[in-house]
């Protein structure tokens, strides 16, 4: 199944008459417009597919800060960028447990909503003045912010296909 967009004409018939290119471009407008813009039968696996990248990119920055920078270190840094120290003991569970859950498909819109304030102090505080560029010294703000963006994504998309949660969910019923 696919989902389609039509255009609805707003024809008013006291309207001034069209010249032969007004209604080409409109013809050709909603012909682009009636095209097949989402296709159902496979919007569920990329879904998937962004969730489960979302969820090992948070396990991966959250092992990061235990196992290679440790909690300590990570306090450090926070409070060397101007954020609480103690923030970081709880970030990073936060980026574990939620990567895990994103993962597997438990709450994937609030998860997902959850943690999207990680990655906006991140972007704004952490790599804003670092110009855009993450390759820029102290990382810039383009990978955090499209991270951002992506989580947005997700809880507006929700669960997708072999989500746990969606399983528990139907079985429920």
């Amino acid at each position: 199944m696919k989902l389609t967009i039509h255009e609805f004409s707003n024809h008013n018939p006291s309207d001034t008459p069209k010249s032969d290119r007004q209604r080409r471009d409109e013809a050709h407008r909603s012909i682009r417009l009636a095209k097949p813009t989402i296709d159902l039968g496979t919007a569920p696996y990329a879904i998937l597919l962004l969730r489960v990248s979302l969820g090992m990119l948070f396990v991966a920055h959250g092992l990061l800060k235990v196992m290679v920078f440790t909690l300590p270190g990570t306090a450090q840094f926070f409070t060397s960028v101007g954020l609480p120290g103690f923030m970081a003991y709880i970030v990073t569970p936060v980026e574990i447990i939620g990567g895990l859950m994103l993962i597997v498909g438990i709450y994937t819109r609030w998860v997902s909503l959850a943690l999207f304030p990680i990655l906006l102090v991140a972007t704004v505080k952490v790599h804003g003045g670092n110009g855009w560029l993450f390759t820029n010294e102290g990382g810039g703000w383009e990978f955090s912010a499209f991270f951002g963006v992506a989580t947005i994504v997700q809880f507006l998309l929700g669960d997708g296909a072999y989500a746990l949660g969606s399983i528990w969910h139907k079985q429920r019923r």
